[in-house]
């Protein structure tokens, strides 16, 4: 579909608001790229906008009332400006469609995120006094030919995305009904993205995708399994290693990072990748969700238990100081005490860096919902989550302290929030660095001496420069 260029006797200004995961950050700069091709400015004061949109995450259910409650205060600016048109975007649009132009009243565009080269379209019909929507799911869409604006960047670590949607169908998840099949970006598209970013003076980049390890790209066309590929495309696909691979070369002076993986896709091609090349982070987030194999089977993950362990196992061997971390979901459906007991266990074994823990939420429309009862109560989902929370935080403290008396190579990105007299940044295993700002620079890689360590956050002092990579 070609984008409607508009030629408006006035710039017009336009304010996005992003919710949830990476993937919905690097598409706001997408959004923000098409709208700025056809006439809209980005702004960062939502009282000085003409359009507002608001990029959702419907993830979770609280996410979703996050944006309820938001667009009830945007009544107020809605009042102010009677021509302000406002938007919602994204996961939440999509799952929602044309419910949101019903209930929220003041909702005048509904766009899912295949949708969003029709936004300057959908903004004029707004304009003729119409209400618009479009949340077509598209089997090619990827974006690839469009340069993002970077919005809000600290210019120094930046987004790529490399894929769109999601075939693994886990119950629980919307993201496959919300973003559709999966199809991978043609790898010349994101090697000149990131050269860009280079010579634009970025100096890190995270490579995304709702499950990075099943890339796969043979010359265009829909996503198909390796082994269904003819004996032609297999000679030509390049699949994730390959990628990882040729941005590394592509980018030398670029610290290469990449979320998320699967624990049933990951394998040795890709961490023996990491290995090779110093410019790859040492880091992987590798949701396992629950540590029992009856559950993990109830959410349709494709692996067990004892699967997940293996694929821990590959990576510490290959790369032993690697970082890992996990997302954890308390109170699935049927949950018993002591298949919380094997999370719990299955956490203490693989001793992650840092998780992402949350309680269920049933999300209406997934196989979850249609076919399994949400029984667990949520008081006891709650004690669950605090238990997991607790030993995580153990664990992150006592692995944060193996840090203290080592030199650790820290990439300066920003202003520490406590202290503008010192700085901020990620060392290679992706956790939070800070120590005093001497002489340093945001962008600089520097050489930090670990003093301390809390359960979040390293604390040291700068030792000297790193020559760049």
């Amino acid at each position: 579909m070609e984008t409607l260029v508009q030629t408006p006797a006035a710039v017009r200004k336009l304010y996005i608001e992003s919710y949830g995961c990476a993937m919905n950050f690097s598409d706001s700069e997408i959004i923000a790229s098409i709208m700025g091709e056809n006439g809209f400015e980005p702004t960062q004061d939502e009282f000085d906008a003409d359009v507002i949109f608001l990029n959702t995450c419907a993830i979770r259910d609280n996410a979703e009332q996050r944006i309820r409650e938001r667009l009830k205060h945007l009544r107020a600016n809605k009042k102010q400006n009677r021509d302000l048109i406002i938007g919602v975007l994204g996961c939440m649009a999509e799952r929602l469609k044309d419910k949101l132009l019903e209930e929220e009243k003041l909702v005048d565009v509904v766009a899912g995120p295949d949708s969003y080269r029709e936004l300057p379209k959908l903004v004029a019909e707004v304009d003729e006094g119409a209400r618009a929507i479009n949340v077509l799911l598209s089997r090619e869409e990827t974006y690839g030919d469009l340069n993002p604006v970077r919005l809000n960047s600290n210019g120094v670590s930046a987004f790529i995305s490399i894929m769109r949607g999601c075939d693994n169908m886990c119950s629980f998840c919307v993201v496959p009904f919300t973003r559709g099949r999966e199809r991978s970006r043609d790898p010349e598209s994101i090697l000149r993205e990131a050269k860009e970013l280079a010579i634009a003076g970025y100096k890190e980049i995270t490579l995304l995708g709702q499950n990075v390890d099943s890339y796969l790209w043979f010359g265009g066309g829909p996503k198909k399994e390796f082994k269904n590929l003819s004996e032609e495309e297999k000679s030509q696909a390049v699949d994730f290693a390959d990628l990882l691979e040729m941005t590394a070369l592509a980018v030398p002076e670029m610290r290469i990072r990449y979320s998320t993986s699967h624990p049933r896709d990951i394998d040795e091609k890709v961490v023996k990748t990491m290995a090779r090349f110093k410019n790859i982070c040492n880091y992987i987030h590798l949701p396992a969700q629950s540590g029992n194999s009856r559950v993990l089977d109830m959410m349709s993950r494709n692996y067990t238990r004892e699967w997940y362990m293996e694929k821990v196992k590959m990576i510490r061997d290959i790369l032993p100081d690697c970082g890992i971390s996990c997302d954890i979901i308390a109170g699935f459906c049927t949950e018993t005490e002591d298949e919380h007991q094997d999370t719990l266990s299955l956490m203490e074994w693989s001793q992650f860096d840092f998780s992402y823990m949350y309680k269920y939420s049933e999300r209406p429309g997934t196989p979850a919902a249609k076919k399994l009862a949400d029984d667990v109560p949520e008081d006891v989902k709650g004690r669950r989550l605090q238990e997991i929370i607790a030993l995580q935080n153990e664990i992150s403290k006592t692995r944060n302290q193996r840090y203290i008396g080592q030199v650790v190579e820290v990439l300066v990105e920003a202003e520490s929030k406590r202290s503008a007299d010192e700085w901020m940044g990620r060392n290679d295993q992706n956790i939070v660095t800070v120590f005093p700002k001497e002489n340093y620079q945001k962008g600089d890689l520097v050489k930090v001496l670990v003093e301390s360590a809390s359960t979040t956050t390293l604390r040291g002092r700068a030792v000297g420069r790193v020559e760049w990579l």
